[in-house]
């Protein structure tokens, strides 16, 4: 329904994805658009002014600004203002961090991340503590080059080190001491359900940790320009991500047993990932050519779902939040706002 305060005749659709994060590009279908009166217009995204890429009678492409919050998507044509869509933007928690893989979340929702440096550089706090609150505290002081974190059965906090190949354990008060080593270059880890690591070698390995800390390796794949990424589905399945320059590359399934088996094709450079309660897979990577967020189904269906750039890792938290690590902040979205702004 339009009213006078509406830009005359233009009606927004939709926006698709409907969630971004600073930086990302979103599309917004439209209509009756008149390019003839649209010098000077304005898009607005969570109540800021956006940078248009590309404007048509039917469509509009935009970046998302920095400041941007969950909101309302509006056209301002000549003092007319359009119809609203809705928009989930990414509000940052944190900035001026160094993740490499996905961050970690203990049992009262506090979310670390690391501060992993160049290859060798030993900086003065390795992981952050962020609490539910956003209150951001160092944690780990001792760690060079930090890379995958997951915590462990014990509730302990497991973090691996691509420089040195080791995995440590971390007490609640940032205490770290090695559990296992001689894993290659060490990047993400993740638990099976019997409470066995699982730790990806940058090289090719996947290797499987026991519970006093000795690996054997467990299924190779081709190495990697940058982090193996780990997650465990419900039915102990493994997924990894190993992206490479090709453009087109995997999201590996591998079974209890080892078997290897292509689970999702033709995504570019996938990264972090995980998984909600109904197995559905959120992973970082380009898909048709554009970076964000994808949303896998157990059947295989990919959905693009945020926008983004330079993301490496992800997580869920209890609470329904996506809690999303570019390569220098963390931000978090309302994932039930994701999930019902979709088609």
């Amino acid at each position: 329904m339009t009213t006078e305060h509406q830009s005359e005749g233009v009606t927004l659709l939709n926006m698709q994805p409907r969630a971004a994060i600073e930086g990302g590009r979103v599309m917004i279908a439209c209509r009756h658009l008149d390019m003839g009166a649209f010098t000077g217009a304005r898009l607005r995204l969570g109540g800021v002014a956006a940078r248009l890429d590309l404007a048509r009678g039917d469509l509009l492409i935009a970046r998302v600004p920095v400041g941007a919050m969950s909101g309302m998507v509006t056209l301002e044509t000549h003092g007319h203002v359009s119809n609203g869509i809705p928009c989930e933007i990414g509000s940052r928690m944190a900035q001026n961090l160094h993740p490499v893989s996905n961050p970690a979340i203990d049992a009262e929702g506090n979310l670390f991340v690391t501060l992993s440096g160049s290859r060798g550089q030993k900086v003065p706090v390795s992981v952050y503590k962020i609490s539910p609150r956003g209150i951001l505290t160092p944690f780990v002081h001792d760690i060079v080059n930090p890379t995958g974190m997951a915590f462990g059965p014990d509730g302990e906090m497991y973090i691996s080190s691509r420089f040195d190949g080791k995995v440590y354990r971390v007490t609640a008060e940032g205490t770290s001491s090695v559990f296992a080593r001689d894993l290659g270059v060490a990047t993400g880890i993740a638990f099976d359900p019997h409470g066995y690591l699982y730790v990806g070698d940058r090289e090719g390995t996947i290797y499987r940790v026991n519970h006093q800390g000795s690996p054997t390796a467990f299924a190779t794949l081709a190495s990697s320009v940058a982090a193996f990424h780990l997650a465990f589905d419900h039915q102990g399945n493994l997924y990894v991500t190993n992206p490479s320059m090709s453009g087109y590359d995997a999201i590996h399934r591998i079974t209890p047993e080892g078997e290897i088996q292509a689970f999702a094709t033709d995504l570019g450079r996938p990264q972090g990932l995980a998984f909600d309660p109904q197995d559905n897979l959120y992973v970082v990577a380009y898909y048709r050519g554009d970076p964000g967020i994808l949303k896998i189904t157990p059947q295989g269906e990919v959905r693009h779902v945020v926008s983004g750039v330079n993301l490496v890792g992800l997580a869920l938290d209890s609470l329904g939040h996506l809690l999303v690590a570019s390569t220098s902040a963390v931000y978090r979205l309302n994932r039930e706002a994701i999930e019902q702004s979709q088609p």
